[in-house]
């Protein structure tokens, strides 16, 4: 078994990263090559701007490279709940906003030439349980009666096409959504960012951050840049940030692990009696599962796992055999199916779970995708070039207020306590 993430094992690497000190002076200085980052960069270098990209690791290295390859249209929420908190105008644009992005990564694969085999396949919103059926379907009604007329409701047969297991009670179909090789595809969006003309570091975090008459002073272990703004697009992973750089986002982000394995490749038949829909799948539960076949038809399969902000090869073993025996209990007919990759990465979620993007701290940001950035960030990205640029009308974000959150300051003690709140709510539901 591999301890590291199938998208990037299976990708070619992005091998265009500057080779020399970090210098220079810049319109723009993106923090963080994810696809929120490299989408901004991308956008900013085709418009002519002198663009620089500073990461931390190597390019998709977090949240962008260790997800489960879903891009599924609508909000985390139900429709009803985003409705009460956002208010009915707000609720609706950010849920077509999803569809937007999701939209916008099939134009940008098709314009930058990404093999990442992207496909509309649907997802699945699968009930869990006899008591989840009524909310589900509630919700199904209200989404498709006043913003997505390309859904429909599954009855409990209607679900032997979909799905060979018998876990399951009925289902929402989601027509729009996608999934695809999310590896190939921050790597395609990090060469067309430097084909554009923007230059890309890695393995350069930011230490240092100092206001110049100009704009910034950007200090790395690699050495210094100036520019004239800061695009901040380090979701999760904001919190390795070392001293003030981005204090003003750890107080506003909980980092949640999320784990994921993938099994063999499977066979014909056993594609058959598992997934024949080949559809992206996502359970009821708050402690929930999602599940898809890869390009090269392995079983992806993830989930909480355990309500933990520590990601490394000890936790994401714990949290493996956690995620197999779900997988199981889901299919046992994958009992002795091989595990072949097992890994973790970082969930950057806020406090009311919607995502965030605007100006604040002296810097351009996106970032608090909540669990659903594969689909949002590439939109968010080209929002935050927009702002760079002077032009305000494209954030479907903008002015939704992001208090910090009471007694954080990056490490969330709390999560073991809302690991037992999950866990006791889909115990009573």
């Amino acid at each position: 078994m591999k301890y590291m993430s199938y998208w990037h094992d299976t990708a070619s690497p992005f091998t265009g990263a500057e080779p020399g000190p970090v210098e220079g002076a810049y319109d723009v200085a993106v923090i963080g090559a994810g696809f929120t980052g490299l989408n901004a960069a991308r956008k900013l270098a085709r418009e002519g701007l002198r663009v620089a990209v500073l990461e931390a690791y190597h390019a998709g290295a977090g949240g962008s490279g260790r997800n489960g390859g879903h891009l599924n249209n609508g909000i985390a929420h139900g429709y009803a709940e985003a409705k009460a908190h956002l208010g009915a105008e707000r609720a609706h644009a950010l849920y077509h906003a999803y569809d937007r992005s999701i939209d916008m990564i099939e134009q940008v694969i098709a314009e930058e030439g990404i093999d990442c085999d992207f496909r509309r396949s649907g997802k699945l919103k699968l009930a869990s349980k006899p008591s989840h059926v009524a909310g589900l379907r509630a919700n199904f009604d209200l989404i498709h009666r006043e913003v997505d007329a390309d859904t429909r409701w599954l009855e409990r047969g209607e679900l032997r096409d979909e799905i060979g297991s018998e876990a399951f009670h009925g289902a929402m179909l989601y027509g729009k959504s996608a999934m695809m090789h999310m590896g190939r595809y921050v790597v395609g969006l990090a060469r067309a960012a430097q084909r554009h003309g923007a230059r890309i570091w890695e393995n350069a975090p930011v230490t240092e951050r100092r206001a110049t008459s100009g704009g910034w002073e950007l200090v790395t272990p690699k050495g210094r840049l100036r520019a004239g703004r800061v695009i901040a697009a380090t979701g999760a992973y904001s919190r390795e940030s070392r001293g003030e750089v981005l204090r003003y986002f750890r107080r506003r982000i909980i980092s949640v692990g999320s784990f994921i394995i993938a099994t063999r490749p499977l066979t014909a038949k056993e594609i058959a009696a598992t997934l024949p829909g080949n559809r992206t799948c996502v359970t009821s539960m708050n402690i929930g599962n999602y599940f898809r076949l890869s390009p090269d038809n392995r079983l992806i399969f993830g989930g909480r796992a355990r309500f933990s902000a520590v990601s490394n090869q000890q936790s994401d073993a714990r949290s493996g055999e956690i995620l197999r025996a779900s997988m199981i209990r889901i299919f046992p007919h994958l009992a002795d199916v091989e595990i072949d990759y097992c890994w973790g990465g970082l969930v950057g979620m806020t406090k009311d779970r919607f995502p965030r993007a605007g100006e604040a701290d002296g810097m351009i940001y996106g970032m608090g995708y909540s669990g659903h950035g594969a689909q949002m960030s590439t939109l968010v990205g080209q929002a935050l070039a927009d702002m760079a640029l002077g032009r305000t009308d494209s954030n479907p974000l903008d002015g939704l207020d992001w208090p910090a959150i009471p007694f954080h300051s990056g490490k969330p003690w709390f999560l073991p306590l809302v690991g037992l709140w999950f866990g006791l709510k889909d115990r009573l539901s």
